[in-house]
């Protein structure tokens, strides 16, 4: 017995040897095989002469440049998606527009209808910007789709050309909003909700309590979106060369407009194929016989190309902060703000001594009272330090803007969604869902609201009164940090807030915002601020973790995600599909709703201009 014992130890042990040892060689390879990817000598994409940089529109286009644990987790998952950050795309523009070896830029529309990410207004108006700067010069711009929305063709309509394939179609139509009411199926299903607000525009609960809009929430959203739909008529109508009301008829004429129509009304040029759009190409590219296709670049590779006429060499820094998601209380992950992880970053800012201004990049819908408090102070005390410029990108609401109060100057795009300064709390309890179901709790306690914390039962009209004070005094603060950081009178503030959104040009109007740009503008002016003329170079945070962190820093959980073991197929743009995501995002709102106080500074729920 003790031999076979013995024997039976030896082979585990053998087993497991032989195992680790496979494991090791296999995870040996791979990084010699990484390493070796990495150290091999690099060789930027080829540019040759007379190249037209082909601009995708379905690209996902975010603020910050897609973290390394992303890139990786998506690299091995093989879910990835074209991404790029707003600042990649707008130096590549720019580069083109100095580039000789460029001669034009090439809209591609046509995978628009796939796209699972699209940018905002205020983000699209800066690209346009851009694209403006580059037609300038007297470089060509191309644009050619199938089916053109209000979004990709807000872009395009910057172009010298605009082709719609003969069977596509134009959804010129103007802007809605449709948010989603959960109240109904929350009663069906038992669950409880009591709600302490602050501000009768706080649409945020609505969607827990109503089955439709409030008129304050419907007054508020339709001067939203007239102010977005302005500007959109505005802008494509001066590139067009057709007046907003000529515009306005169009939307009020057909859902859809066929192609022929579409020429018709001037928001076209031609009506033509793919083919014959590459023809064109290749006669502006001079392009042989022999090549296959005309003499052509993508954006994102562009981006890659070093150009030394750009680059900046130089001991001053300008930070570039990017909020950029929800804020939540604690570190956060990808695509959320954490309060404390962007606190320590400032905080390891204002220890820099080569970085002379800041730029607080903010697109964010708001979210933990008690994360943008963190936040706001640390930007608080990096403004003793040095300047801090805000550039508001498509939302910087509720905790969003928050964040915002506290700083030299506040930029946005006429078409930024802000403002909605307001509190509330969000109480929710499982009673009657475990009752109907032979769930019951009970209770033992040594103080009256030892409990008051728990889900098994609604809250006293005592404890819904100290949650209301508590709101109250956290909404009395907000309106303070606003009146201070804004120099407006307290009786203004508490006018315009009441949790109201606004239009980047409608808060410019009321003191909310200082000045209408982008960011290049807010970047500038930082510049200006800490007199550093043109010697400065950007810093941008969050950073990218290093290789060796991506790679052995990863959780169990992260590296199943990342070797497909709990995959997530790419949803489609199917109307049932496009509901069915809707209520995904309401229900991430709800998980992102982690305020130790359980109180809110945030934007009407998933507020979308469609």
């Amino acid at each position: 017995m003790p031999n076979f014992l013995k024997q039976t130890f030896a082979s585990l042990i053998g087993s497991l040897l032989g195992l680790t040892i496979f494991c090791g060689i296999g995870t040996t390879g791979l990084l010699l095989l990484l390493f070796a990817a990495a150290s091999s000598k690099q060789v930027g994409p080829e540019v040759k002469d007379k190249s037209v940089v082909v601009f995708d529109l379905a690209m996902n286009i975010t603020d910050a440049e897609p973290s390394s644990s992303q890139m990786f987790q998506e690299a091995l998952s093989g879910t990835s998606q074209d991404k790029m950050s707003l600042r990649s795309v707008l130096d590549a523009i720019e580069k083109a527009r100095n580039d000789k070896r460029i001669v034009g830029i090439y809209l591609d529309a046509t995978r628009v209808s796939q796209s699972t990410g699209v940018a905002g207004f205020a983000t699209l108006k800066e690209i346009r910007q851009a694209l403006e700067e580059f037609r300038a010069t007297g470089k060509k711009v191309i644009a050619y789709g199938m089916e053109w929305g209000e979004r990709e063709y807000y872009l395009s309509s910057v172009a010298d050309t605009i082709v719609v394939n003969p069977l596509g179609a134009m959804e010129i139509n103007g802007f809605s909003s449709q948010p989603m009411f959960l109240s109904g199926a929350l009663q069906k299903y038992g669950v409880g909700v009591q709600v302490i607000r602050v501000g009768k525009f706080k649409g945020a609960v609505e969607p827990f309590l109503l089955n439709k809009l409030s008129d304050e929430n419907r007054q508020q959203t339709q001067a939203l979106l007239n102010d977005v739909w302005g500007e959109w008529r505005s802008t494509v109508g001066k590139s067009r060369k057709i007046t907003a009301q000529q515009l306005q008829t169009v939307a009020d004429s057909k859902a859809f407009l066929e192609p022929a129509e579409a020429k018709t009304q001037g928001l076209v040029d031609k009506v033509a194929y793919y083919d014959q759009v590459a023809t064109d190409l290749r006669k502006l590219t001079d392009t042989t016989k022999e090549d296959k296709t005309f003499k052509q670049i993508s954006i994102s590779d562009y981006a890659e190309v070093a150009d030394k006429s750009t680059e900046r060499e130089s001991k001053n820094k300008i930070a570039v902060v990017y909020a950029e998601g929800e804020i939540v209380d604690g570190t956060g992950e990808d695509g959320q703000v954490g309060g404390d992880r962007f606190a320590k970053i400032f905080n390891k800012i204002r220890e820099d001594k080569t970085i002379k201004a800041v730029v607080l990049r903010v697109n964010s819908p708001g979210g933990s009272a008690t994360a943008a408090e963190v936040m706001q102070r640390e930007i608080q005390l990096t403004r003793e330090k040095v300047p801090v410029v805000v550039s508001m990108g498509d939302v910087a609401a509720s905790g969003g803007y928050w964040i915002a109060t506290d700083s030299n100057r506040i930029f946005a795009e006429p078409n930024t969604i802000t403002g909605s300064i307001g509190v509330f709390g969000l109480l929710l309890n499982f009673q009657k869902l475990a009752n109907d179901n032979g769930i019951t709790w009970d209770a033992v306690k040594t103080g009256k609201y030892a409990d008051n914390q728990t889900v098994s039962r609604p809250k006293s009209p005592e404890e819904i009164a100290l949650y209301q004070r508590n709101v109250n005094r956290i909404y009395s603060l907000f309106l303070n940090k606003v009146a201070q950081g804004r120099k407006l009178p307290q009786d203004k503030v508490a006018e315009i807030a009441q949790g109201r959104v606004w239009s980047g040009t409608a808060a410019k109007d009321i003191g909310l915002v200082d000045e209408i740009g982008g960011l290049d503008a807010a970047i500038e002016h930082a510049a200006g601020l800490a007199n550093l003329g043109g010697n400065w170079k950007l810093q941008e945070y969050p950073k990218g973790s290093s290789f060796g962190e991506r790679f052995f820093g990863r959780t169990v959980e992260e590296a199943q995600t990342a070797l497909g073991i709990n995959k997530v197929t790419k949803q489609q743009n199917h109307p049932l599909s496009t509901e069915f995501l809707k209520l995904q995002k309401e229900i991430s709102v709800l998980q992102n709703l982690n305020d130790p106080l359980d109180i809110y500074a945030r934007l009407p729920f998933n507020l979308k201009v469609e």
